[in-house]
């Protein structure tokens, strides 16, 4: 049976997502043509090896539309014999490229990807391309929509986390960034973003905060009071979920996914298209999966589909080395170390999405080739790659070190 391996990844540093953000003059295109470039040249890839590009974006709207992966892939230099497509899922979408090429090549329609994902928040604000789950009731009003901070604060509420906990989860995160710049943990991956100079405008993750303690993320009120309580979608939570007497408050900029700027590619193909490129596998995709989850509290798909790809790959929770499941929010994560009964030294080991910030297209095949780089660095075998996403979904990838 064709089996899909996955050869090398890269992406970009993460630059603040504001206008001010070493990465804000470099449009989205560029962005994704820098990781496709990258991966070409450092391979010595011959182009005419790869079947398609396909890209995660969660705005695909002004200079991130028409096909953005198709834009990259001109950008790049990848030649016109290479197509492109752009696919959403929300904050998945680089993950569900990752597993759409693979499923390609698994069932022998293609040989050699490049997937991966690209988002500008600081060019392309967030939520600028619209969509009917929060403007019509016909939609929202079934979804229980409210805005996904009020969703995290309602998990944490529902499953028990407290302020300190979400805040001691974050000065981790931040924690574990730090420690893994400084131990050179991201030097293979990461590739600077240079200007038509060739010098380099950003060359390390530029959102992290080493300096973050359990004092100064006490300062910081919560972000979601006023959604909640004046936008009324504290009593949304409630009739969802009536076991909730209130929604308490917990979440806030410093406990929160960054908003970001960045790209990510990952070099996928079968054992014949590797060979012929003259490369060596380093890990394999053993299992993959979507699901539908509670819409209400919306973020945690994790749980969800964690169950659903390991019963579909035959394996336990107990077979999964390491795991990465994205910050999108600090309760995102307890509650997933919480259902399946994990230690925290297991999950997110290099930092995430709190310290380093979530591009929301890119950030799946970001993580998928952080956890890949952390396998090899500690000589494990397998990983678990899961993202939470709006609307009440979650999306997970299993590799294997090959």
């Amino acid at each position: 049976m064709t089996e899909a391996f996955i050869y090398d990844h890269v992406r970009t540093p993460r630059g603040r997502g504001k206008s001010d953000g070493a990465l804000h003059e470099v449009p989205t295109v560029e962005l994704a043509a820098t990781a496709l470039r990258a991966l070409r040249d450092r391979n010595g890839l011959d182009t005419h090896l790869v079947d398609d590009v396909v890209l995660g974006c969660v705005d695909p709207v002004g200079e991130a539309g028409g096909d953005v992966a198709r834009s990259a892939v001109f950008a790049a230099g990848y030649g016109d014999h290479v197509p492109g497509i752009q696919i959403n899922r929300f904050c998945a979408s680089g993950l569900d490229a990752v597993n759409f090429g693979s499923a390609q090549i698994l069932a022998g329609q293609h040989d050699m990807i490049v997937a991966g994902g690209v988002e500008s928040m600081s060019r392309v604000g967030i939520g600028a391309s619209g969509g009917a789950w929060p403007m019509d009731p016909d939609v929202a009003i079934p979804a229980w929509f409210m805005p996904q901070g009020v969703s995290a604060d309602l998990i944490a509420t529902k499953y028990g986390f407290s302020r300190d906990d979400v805040d001691a989860y974050a000065v981790e995160s931040q924690r574990r960034a730090a420690a893994s710049w400084a131990a050179g943990a991201f030097d293979r991956s990461v590739v600077p973003v240079r200007d038509v100079n060739g010098i380099t405008i950003l060359g390390r993750d530029e959102h992290m905060r080493p300096g973050t303690d359990m004092q100064s993320l006490g300062a910081l009120k919560p972000s979601f009071v006023m959604m909640g309580e004046m936008g009324g979608f504290d009593a949304v939570a409630v009739q969802a979920h009536p076991d909730v007497e209130r929604v308490e408050h917990v979440h806030h900029a410093g406990n929160s996914s960054g908003i970001v700027d960045g790209a990510g590619a990952v070099l996928i193909g079968n054992a014949e298209a590797g060979a012929a490129a003259g490369l060596k596998p380093r890990a394999r995709i053993r299992a993959f999966a979507n699901i539908g989850s509670d819409p209400a509290l919306m973020l945690t798909g994790p749980v969800d589909v964690t169950e659903k790809v390991l019963k579909r790959s035959g394996m336990t929770i107990a077979d999964i080395d390491l795991f990465e499941v994205n910050e999108a929010f600090a309760a995102v994560v307890l509650r997933f170390q919480q259902a399946f009964g994990l230690d925290g030294d297991k999950v997110n080991v290099a930092g995430g999405a709190i310290a380093l910030g979530h591009p929301l297209g890119a950030t799946g095949a970001m993580i998928l080739g952080t956890v890949l780089d952390e396998l090899e660095r500690r000589d494990l075998n397998t990983a678990l790659v899961t993202l939470c996403i709006g609307a009440g979904m979650g999306t997970a990838t299993i590799i294997e070190r090959v």
